[in-house]
């Protein structure tokens, strides 16, 4: 049965021209594994030759192509002669530090032939989690951009534990598209898009075309729409989905074996799901804040702080009685009440050895305090955004 939040095919094809799909200008393009491989155990050169020809196909449109890619580890996989399936966290971090650097070789080179030079950006959680290394990495992109040179993106694998598991970098696109402020975020994957069942066990198995609200319907979808990976597949483009969605993204999952699935979708060719953008989307620090990126540490505070904060207000040492982990300035912090429910997230103006040492005393006395002068806010309201019912998605987890 179709989720109740998406629509039929011919109304799918009428709204597809308004939400931004063949007006984009900047786009993230998210190649896995098994688009790269056609579900063999090596990376196929002539796949990347066809990736590289879809995408430059769109920069002389004057368009932007970010692209996130997967492979380095069953690169070097291949690199190595093994066959079997890898097991053990350092073993897949060693293959991808042996199997990326071929991997972008393969990329510059299929690049190269069409004109176009490449950049390698690998990036980790913590890049997204500190403010001021999530500004430094969108200027890097659009460094590259501006150059004309085409960013392709993987999380760090060899130092990242969060790296190696199913379908993550599909959220990893996301956050990039979110990054760089993306129009569109297309995420190819080896099933044609959102399905109403899984289409390997159930031949009446329909396409979704549309999806204008990811609700309990869309989870179930996603659930029963396996892709070759497994059931975690899907669900993991569905929660891409949310992330680029919320921050206003347009996003299309399609499948990867047609020629030029790009340009076709820029063309106005409709294919696979298209997940329609929030209308009203956040900016700035608050975009970010609500990526859902695991928080650093946690501050625990009482009850006249949490409705100063309900109210508008910045988060004052004074109200702070307990800190729980570690961080630095400019990372996102856990605001929790005494009774452990989530009542915000923001950025931290202090480290947290400092928050210990100046918690439950007045403003004034801070400076006397450390001995320096300091903030007067430990999270000012203008990085801080509330949790859940009182107005802004609850923090997932903390790290």
């Amino acid at each position: 049965m179709r989720p109740d939040s998406s629509r039929p095919d011919s109304e799918a094809h009428l709204r597809a021209d308004r939400v931004g799909v063949e007006s984009a200008r900047r786009i993230v393009l998210k190649v896995g594994t098994s688009t790269l491989t056609g579900g063999k155990a090596v990376v196929d050169p002539r796949r990347i030759t066809a990736l590289a020809e879809d995408v430059a196909a769109v920069v002389r449109q004057r368009r932007e192509v970010i692209v996130v890619s997967s492979g380095a580890i069953v690169t070097g996989a291949g690199l190595l002669g093994q066959r079997r399936p890898v097991r053990g966290l350092s073993h897949k971090q060693a293959l991808a530090a042996v199997g990326q650097p071929l991997l972008m070789q393969r990329y510059a080179a299929a690049f190269e032939s069409l004109g176009l030079r490449v950049g390698q950006v690998l990036l980790t959680q913590r890049d997204f989690a500190n403010r001021r290394q999530y500004v430094n990495a969108r200027r890097t992109l659009e460094a590259l951009l501006g150059m004309g040179i085409v960013p392709i993106v993987n999380e760090n694998d060899t130092v990242s534990i969060e790296e190696i598991q199913i379908g993550d970098n599909d959220t990893l696109s996301a956050l990039v598209a979110n990054l760089v402020g993306a129009d569109l975020l297309v995420i190819l994957s080896d099933v044609e898009g959102l399905m109403t069942d899984d289409p390997r066990r159930h031949r009446d198995a329909r396409l979704i075309p549309e999806v204008t609200r990811i609700d309990a319907s869309v989870l179930r979808a996603a659930r029963q729409s396996r892709t070759a990976q497994g059931v975690g597949g899907m669900a993991t483009k569905i929660t891409a989905a949310r992330i680029a969605t919320e921050a206003g993204v347009t996003t299309i999952v399609t499948g990867g074996e047609r020629p030029q699935p790009l340009v076709r979708l820029l063309e106005g060719e409709r294919h696979g799901t298209v997940f329609v953008p929030e209308p009203r989307p956040r900016s700035g620090r608050r975009r970010w804040l609500a990526l859902g990126i695991p928080a650093r540490g946690t501050v625990v505070i009482d009850d006249g702080a949490r409705e100063a904060l309900r109210r508008g207000g910045s988060l004052l040492a004074a109200g702070v009685v307990d800190v729980q982990g570690t961080f630095e300035p400019g990372e996102a912090i856990l605001i929790r009440d005494t009774g452990g429910a989530e009542v915000a997230r923001g950025v931290s103006s202090y480290p947290s050895a400092q928050v210990v040492r100046i918690m439950g005393i007045r403003s004034t006395e801070i400076a006397r305090v450390l001995g320096v002068r300091a903030p007067k806010e430990v999270v000012h309201r203008d990085n801080l955004i509330l949790a859940g019912n009182e107005g802004d998605r609850a923090v997932k987890r903390t790290r």
